[in-house]
């Protein structure tokens, strides 16, 4: 094949980003076959599971591909009329929240004044949680604000006396980024029922 000096220039550029595969690209050369092959290849046999990117509250679409009981691959579904394939740089890395060795898989608990964390049954953790939370909320409940620490009325008038609140100032709930929106909603509601005022999350948009 001649080269005008031209096309050398460009294949000597695509060679030197380090691939030969860049230099056939530079060529004009189409490599989409090549990669929609090798993507092929790279999930033979999987079976795909569409699913919900846990990030923020767009709710992009992903496909999962699952071998023998693993997950091998998360990607864009292009049939998302939110982000049609398309992920964040968070999106496009849910991979690692699987597959991440520095993932924790065990409770662990350090005890007050301990400088040693361990090992602890999930159910005992659940339960703690639910007593510390109890124990706060009964400790710091405000049934009314005292006299004339109200706010004003709808009509403008004077402050209320003894206003009724039903809250708990002691307790602050934080949300995820990789809670979905349904949790959340679920998170918020159980949230305001224990009278709790400080709800927030950093996932907001």
């Amino acid at each position: 094949m001649a080269l005008s000096r031209r096309d050398f220039l460009r294949l000597t550029t695509g060679a030197g980003a380090g691939t030969a595969l860049g230099g056939l690209s530079a060529l004009g050369v189409s490599l989409a076959p090549a990669v929609a092959r090798a993507q092929e290849l790279r999930i033979k046999d999987a079976a795909t599971v569409p699913s919900i990117c846990p990030y923020c509250s767009v709710g992009c679409a992903t496909l999962i591909h699952v071998k023998d009981g693993e997950i091998i691959n998360i990607e864009g579904d292009p049939r998302s009329p939110h982000n049609e394939g398309t992920l964040c740089p968070k999106g496009a890395a849910i991979y690692q929240l699987i597959k991440n060795p520095n993932r924790p898989t065990k409770v662990l608990h350090r005890k007050p004044y301990a400088k040693e964390w361990e090992v602890v049954d999930l159910e005992w953790a659940m339960d703690r949680v639910a007593e510390l939370v109890k124990k706060t909320r009964d400790e710091t409940f405000i049934e009314r604000l005292p006299a004339g620490a109200g706010t004003a009325g709808a009509a403008g008038g004077p402050e209320s006396a003894g206003k009724l609140v039903n809250c708990t100032p002691a307790i602050f709930l934080l949300g995820g980024a990789t809670l979905d929106n349904e949790f959340n909603h679920i998170c918020q509601k159980f949230g305001r029922g224990l009278g709790i005022v400080a709800i927030e999350n950093q996932a907001r948009i």
